[in-house]
């Protein structure tokens, strides 16, 4: 995407409004100067800078500003206190000590132990929770002893799962899970069904694995017509000649329909969102795909040509496999965010988007890393740290300017996994997946299911860096 590239080199030449960094030297970095770096580049590049004062550029006089900065402790401390209404519109910039770690997982690597799980509450009243087993990824740890779809767990080195320490229980890279059974007490409702311990366990380890987010590709035959399936769980640049190759196999098999399944798809790569939404369409080359919108200091700056996505027929040259669709189905839950939303919003102006699950988490705005150099890129890193910023840099408006779903985008059928019969992915009578074909073969009539009160509150996702994550790529 040229007008990606040189939106970076647009940006990254700009000069830095306040001040200059001092000269590298021998000595460990104080936590005044990490302080400096994260108001500079959050001054610079922050996307809700207009509303938060302590980043106007004239805020402060050099005395206030050394006092600003040395008012705060930890870097960390400081990130937090220029962040805009964080419980309702910012909630996803972010702040790391580790770049590295977050590189490797911007290109799709964690430290996982293949178990892809939920966490659920039976109520917003409930305070204990338990996790269910959403997919298990190849050639890990969790395959080689047995975890399946659909397991339970209540319990973790036998402490019983809660909204305090569930975090603290599964961020360690080896831990012990306690397996439960689901018990729906015999009625459709959620209201009185409950977990049960059993005695089992299963030790589980943490190592580096790269994901493919290309998780299952398959033709369905369906009455007359050969429907495609994709679930795919993350918008990884790395995977997307993999990903072109996926559609030029659902064009050899002569696909009537496509369903896309994004319920475990937390985001990624803007670059592949586009990408994926012209392989799914193609008839769009060149027309908007999405606007962006940055603060007023950015945007007065830029060519607002150089703001527009387009759809697109190729990748950096490579043609890309595109199936012409005028409808797609997409499957989501409220672990749906980032990418996954740009591809419905976007997308919406253009072709019929039947959306089957529960609304998605409601991020619009993407981000970039910035770095502690003289322009903020990956280029000439200081070498006395390893701290990085990820920060909501812009917002995206589709071709009819719709943005701000703050509550996420709402289902046209809504829907729900049943925890105690999660069915098998792929399978045509999987609960979402059979809503789909029904729509597919009796041409719009559905029959739903009872819609389950139970909250999901967190997945396995939310113990690595780039959660609901949506990133510009280029630098």
């Amino acid at each position: 995407m040229k007008n990606l590239k040189l939106l970076f080199i647009l940006f990254f030449i700009s000069f830095i409004t306040v001040g200059c960094f001092e000269d590298l030297d021998d000595n460990p970095i104080s936590t005044k100067d990490l302080n400096d770096f994260v108001w500079k580049g959050l001054n610079r590049y922050y996307l809700y800078k207009d509303n938060v004062p302590d980043l106007a550029d004239d805020r402060f006089t050099a005395f206030e500003y050394e006092t600003f900065l040395n008012s705060f402790t930890a870097p960390e401390d400081c990130f937090e206190s220029l962040m805009y209404q964080r419980q309702n519109i910012d909630r996803f910039s972010w702040i790391t000590d580790n770049y590295i770690e977050l590189q490797q997982q911007l290109n799709g690597t964690t430290y996982n132990n293949g178990m892809e799980f939920g966490l659920v509450r039976f109520s917003s009243t409930s305070y204990d929770i338990f996790a269910y087993v959403r997919y298990v990824l190849p050639n890990t740890d969790a395959e080689n002893k047995g975890i399946q779809r659909g397991m339970i767990f209540n319990a973790v080195n036998g402490v019983s799962l809660n909204l305090d320490n569930y975090r603290q229980l599964l961020s360690p890279n080896n831990y012990t899970i306690n397996l439960a059974t689901y018990n729906d007490n015999g009625t459709p409702e959620t209201e009185d069904d409950f977990v049960v311990p059993t005695n089992t366990s299963v030790n589980l380890t943490k190592t580096p694995y790269t994901e493919n987010p290309i998780f299952i590709k398959q033709v369905l035959q369906v009455a007359d017509q050969n429907v495609g399936y994709l679930m795919y769980n993350g918008f990884t640049r790395d995977f997307d000649p993999q990903l072109n190759d996926t559609f030029n196999y659902f064009q050899s098999q002569n696909i009537q329909n496509l369903v896309l399944d994004l319920r475990y798809n937390s985001g990624g790569s803007v670059n592949t969102a586009i990408l994926l939404s012209s392989m799914i369409t193609g008839q769009f080359t060149g027309q908007t795909f999405a606007t962006q919108q940055w603060n007023s200091d950015i945007q007065s700056q830029l060519d607002p040509n150089a703001l527009i996505y387009t759809f697109t027929n190729n990748d950096d040259g490579t043609p890309l496999n595109s199936l012409n669709l005028g409808k797609v189905y997409v499957l989501t839950s409220k672990s749906t965010a980032s990418a996954s939303e740009l591809v419905i919003n976007c997308l919406n102006p253009y072709i019929e988007v039947i959306q089957i699950g529960t609304a998605t988490t409601g991020k619009y705005q993407a981000s970039i890393t910035l770095y502690d150099s003289p322009d903020f890129s990956g280029q000439n890193i200081n070498p006395t740290h390893t701290y990085a910023m990820q920060p909501l840099v812009l917002k995206t408006l589709n071709a009819v300017g719709n943005t701000d779903y703050i509550d996420g985008l709402y289902p046209n059928f809504p829907a729900k996994e049943t925890y105690g019969n999660l069915g098998t992915l792929g399978d045509p009578d999987e609960t979402l997946l059979a809503i789909a074909l029904q729509h597919i073969v009796d041409t719009g009539k559905i029959s739903l299911q009872p819609f389950s009160n139970l909250e999901l509150v967190g997945d396995s996702k939310d113990f690595t860096l780039t959660k609901n994550r949506m990133y510009i790529d280029g630098k």
